[in-house]
Order: C-alpha cells, then sequence, then structure tokens
C-alpha cells in the first residue's frame, strides 16, 4: 500500500511540475531569459563571468516571464481551449484553474522584480516590471483587437536585452538599445511566419496577427522583407560603436542576409512550407548572432 501511494503522489507531483512547465511556456521563457543573460554579459561593466550572478539573473527572468506567461493564459482561457496548438496547456484543459494560475503570477512577479532589484538596481527591476505589465495587460488583450498588437508584443519580447544590460551597466547607454533594435526588428520575420503556420488556429480564436486582414498575403510577405532587410544596419552598429570585434559583424551580416532571402522565398512561394522555413530560420538566427557577439565583445 506505502509504494503505491509513494507512486501515486510521485505520478501527481510530475503532473503539477509539467503543468508548470506548460504554464511558464518554459522553451519561449528560457529564449527571452537567454537574451537577458547575454546582453547582461555585453555589457562592459561586466568584466568576467560570475556565475551565481547569472543564475540569480536567469531565476529573476524565469520568474518573471513565466509571471506573465502564467497571466496570459489565465486571461485566454478559453481561446487556447479553441486552438489545437493550445488546449492542452494546464488552464485551457482545465488541470489548473485561472485562480491558481494569477497566485503563481503574482507570487513569481512580485519575487523575480524583488530579485532584480536586490542584487542588481531598480531601473532593471523597473524595465522587468514594466516588460510584464505590457506584455499580460496590453499585448495579451490586443491581440483580439488589432494587429498592430504585434507591434506592442516586440517590445516586452525585446525589453530583456535592455534589462540584462541595465542590469550589468547600471545605466541606459547606446548598447543595450542597439541590442534592443536587434531582438525588436528579429520578432517581426519571426512572429508573422508562426502566425502564417498557425492562421487558422489564430483565426478560430479571433487573434488578428497577421499585418492584412485577410490572413496571409504578398502584404505579410513583404512586411517580413521590410523588418528583415532593416536587421542589416542595426545588426552593423554593435561593432560600428566598438563594442564587438569585425567577425561577429561578418556572421551577423551574414545571418541578416540568410533571413532576408527566407523572407524573399516566402514571398515567392506563399505557402506554410516557406513560413515554416522562415519560422526556424530566425530560431536559429538569435542564438548564433548573440553568442557571436558576445565572443567577440570588445569592451
Amino acid at each position: 500500500m506505502d509504494n503505491e501511494n509513494n507512486r501515486s503522489t510521485s505520478f501527481s507531483f510530475a503532473a503539477k511540475a509539467k503543468d508548470y512547465y506548460q504554464l511558464i511556456k518554459f522553451t519561449l521563457s528560457f529564449t527571452v531569459v537567454f537574451s537577458c543573460v547575454v546582453c547582461y554579459l555585453l555589457a562592459p561593466k561586466v568584466k568576467e563571468f560570475d556565475w551565481w550572478m547569472i543564475a540569480i539573473l536567469f531565476l529573476a527572468g524565469m520568474l518573471v516571464t513565466g509571471s506573465a506567461n502564467a497571466i496570459n493564459q489565465a486571461v485566454e482561457k478559453d481561446t487556447d481551449a479553441m486552438m489545437k496548438r493550445t488546449g492542452s496547456r494546464p488552464v485551457a484543459a482545465g488541470r489548473m484553474s485561472q485562480s491558481e494560475a494569477f497566485t503563481f503570477a503574482v507570487i513569481a512577479g512580485l519575487v523575480g522584480v524583488g530579485m532584480m532589484w536586490y542584487f542588481f538596481n531598480l531601473s532593471a527591476a523597473l524595465l522587468s516590471a514594466f516588460s510584464l505589465f505590457l506584455y499580460a495587460f496590453i499585448y495579451t488583450p490586443l491581440k483580439k483587437i488589432n494587429s498592430i498588437a504585434v507591434l506592442v508584443g516586440a517590445l516586452p519580447g525585446a525589453l530583456p536585452c535592455l534589462i540584462g544590460w541595465v542590469a550589468g551597466n547600471d545605466d541606459f547607454s547606446m548598447g543595450g538599445w542597439i541590442y534592443f533594435g536587434i531582438q525588436f526588428l528579429w520578432q517581426f520575420p519571426h512572429f508573422w511566419a508562426i502566425a502564417w503556420v498557425a492562421h487558422e488556429d489564430y483565426s478560430k480564436a479571433g487573434f488578428k496577427l497577421l499585418p492584412a486582414d485577410k490572413g496571409p498575403t504578398k502584404f505579410t510577405a513583404v512586411q517580413g522583407i521590410m523588418y528583415s532587410v532593416l536587421m542589416i544596419p542595426v545588426g552593423f552598429l554593435p561593432y560600428y560603436f566598438g563594442y564587438t570585434g569585425l567577425t561577429s559583424a561578418i556572421i551577423v551580416m551574414v545571418c541578416n542576409l540568410f533571413m532576408v532571402v527566407q523572407s524573399i522565398r516566402l514571398y515567392q512561394q506563399m505557402d506554410v512550407k516557406a513560413a515554416r522555413r522562415v519560422m526556424f530560420s530566425s530560431y536559429i538566427y538569435l542564438p548564433i548572432v548573440l553568442l557571436a557577439l558576445l565572443a567577440d565583445k570588445i569592451k
């Protein structure tokens, strides 16, 4: 009997852990926090790898991002349940109540922002709180109203770069805004490709996430090309201002050109397969670019 109870308890714990893993959208949160940590290390005042501070920043970032994602899922319970790709999320599937998700979000958000303030500085904490608010309470409801939600959502999506820089450098100097700009522009071809692939699901839920009301169109593809092209000069700025070297500038340039090519192919082919290529290319783009910049850091 004891063994059965132990197995039952272990199963329940594993199931609950899996639900929280989904609640915070771990993979998405990890990507966001990865950008924050790299930009923290790119800050000129951070001279060496302090693994303790990196771990603290990572945990604080995961708590803040997880809080925003938990609020998102609690608010979008009904719409998530309508979509194939989100129907199994814990709140949408009924395995977790909205009140439990909100309680977790409040605790995680307060602890995460508090850690940013205590271990780093007030500016990083305020930026983190602003990013959480913007994502959870502005971007989330706006998705059903107007496609400008993507522009609004790109702000909290890029703020982790600035948060990391401010946490490390304790100022709002040029470098932080450059890295913010790189991630800000990257999100448009990235997210529109996702919205293209999942258009049927998104439309069913009433989300308006593509720039054209008629769904995946040439206009959407042109917008993706435009933002991919804008990434080229912005990607050159870390080298121009002396933050990183020529090697990373070349790597970033190649990656940017690759994104442009994939976006052009989407315009030419106008199908889900091409959109999926843009999506996966963007997933590869970000870690390569950020790690190249970090490896080639000058000051």
